[in-house]
């Protein structure tokens, strides 16, 4: 007797993406990306990094703006344990900036983003802030660099929440009760600074 063996074509199963995963599909597909226009120069980048005698030193903070019903907000919130990047103005760096601020360029609620090249965004400096904020990049050389840093704090307020109401001899009476709440911000902070001469020290402030 002879064995008779049926073969079927089976497709593989198509598993639906969830609604997030669609959106991130969708806003990828239709994404604006701006490089600059002019050749990174990655020669000059380097040069411009390489190892001088001046510093710069300073300290980072932010000054929280979204301090409605906090309990006691601060003044002023050191920026400890963050890092900072630094970057050397050159011509590449001076687009990439002028087009990152120019908000038909750069817009994420239109899916517009302005990108600098990866090899760009590689050639730079970092330093990482004490817990006073107080930072220092040794060895800079005179020339023209940028600092950013991103800061994230929490701000705690208290809140009454409605809890029902009740009769008693003097008639209705609602009832709170008093919850406390954290509300997390992140600000960013940036500055320009120039390193004049080959030794100088500068000291600067990054705040936003």
């Amino acid at each position: 007797m002879a064995l008779i063996v049926s073969c079927y074509s089976i497709r593989a199963q198509y598993v639906e993406p969830e609604k997030a995963e669609k959106e991130a599909i969708k806003r990828k597909a239709t994404e604006i990306i701006t490089y600059p226009s002019i050749k990174f120069d990655s020669v000059q980048t380097r040069n411009a990094l390489t190892e001088g005698k001046g510093k710069i030193t300073g300290v980072a903070f932010t000054r929280p703006r979204g301090t409605y019903g906090a309990n006691n907000p601060p003044k002023k919130i050191l920026a400890g344990k963050v890092k900072i990047q630094l970057f050397p103005v050159t011509p590449y760096f001076e687009e990439y900036y002028k087009l990152w601020k120019d908000k038909s360029k750069n817009n994420p609620k239109n899916n517009k983003y302005v990108y600098m090249a990866d090899r760009a965004f590689r050639l730079r400096l970092e330093a990482i802030t004490n817990s006073s904020g107080e930072f220092t990049f040794p060895n800079m050389k005179p020339g023209k660099y940028y600092l950013f840093a991103n800061v994230n704090y929490d701000l705690s307020y208290n809140a009454k929440e409605y809890t029902g109401s009740g009769y008693n001899a003097y008639g209705k009476t609602d009832y709170y009760k008093q919850n406390a709440y954290a509300k997390n911000y992140n600000d960013f902070l940036e500055t320009f600074v120039e390193v004049k001469t080959d030794g100088e020290t500068v000291n600067i402030k990054l705040k936003n």
